[in-house]
């Protein structure tokens, strides 16, 4: 199961369905929808934030507004024109039939505009000391499976995702009665393969924090 975006309403999406398809196929659309996972945005606030053509941006904002992926939540006036701000809709879940029968193509674009988000999300959040909590997580396992190792540890992370869901779906009601208690987290899951020992990463790359913890008290 692929989800794509973060605590919204759960929806199942035919990403073998052309329209769909095209719409997760364009790398501007996957950094769109990120952007307004959490958060109302106009095309211009995007367009600016991500450097790029307004005229573009507002294509694509449309576009995915007509698939119901995004919805229009207000119209602001500015300077003799409406300002349209939208926000995420759902978050589409796709299943794993649909995932295995998209076209490659596809999977690569959706997979590029995935991973480069997520690296710029973790690295804004680093930056802003988001990694300092004693309790926060940050691992790389690296591992030799097989078939049945494969599905295990699948339908494990599918079981972890739909707990932390639920957890989530709970704060986040907690924090409608108290903002100032709230903050944003992020959690994300990835299991794939590869890469090989010679993409150049060190065999103990993936050692968990608290061991090297543990080695530094030791020492």
């Amino acid at each position: 199961m692929v989800q794509i975006r973060g605590v919204l309403l759960t929806v199942p999406v035919d990403i073998t369905d052309p329209r769909i398809a095209k719409a997760y196929a364009h790398p501007l659309r996957i950094h769109i929808l990120g952007m307004l996972d959490d958060r109302v945005a106009s095309p211009s606030e995007i367009a600016s934030e991500l450097s790029a053509p307004l005229t573009h941006v507002s294509y694509h904002v449309r576009q995915l507004a007509s698939l119901g992926l995004i919805k229009l939540v207000r119209t602001t006036p500015r300077r003799g024109a409406v300002e349209h701000h939208y926000t995420a809709q759902i978050r589409p879940t796709i299943t794993d039939d649909a995932w295995g029968a998209t076209p490659e193509i596809v999977k690569k674009n959706l997979v590029a505009g995935w991973v480069e988000q997520l690296g710029a999300h973790v690295n804004a959040g680093a930056a802003e000391g988001g990694f300092d909590r004693a309790d926060s997580h940050h691992t790389r396992t690296p591992m030799m499976l097989d078939e049945k190792g494969w599905h295990q540890i699948s339908r494990e992370l599918a079981k972890t995702l739909e707990r932390i869901d639920k957890i989530a779906a709970e704060a986040s009601a907690r924090v409608k009665k108290d903002p100032d208690g709230g903050f944003r987290a992020t959690a994300a899951m990835m299991l794939f393969e590869g890469p090989s020992q010679a993409a150049g990463l060190p065999e103990d790359a993936g050692i968990r924090r608290h061991k090297r913890r543990r080695a530094k008290t030791s020492a």
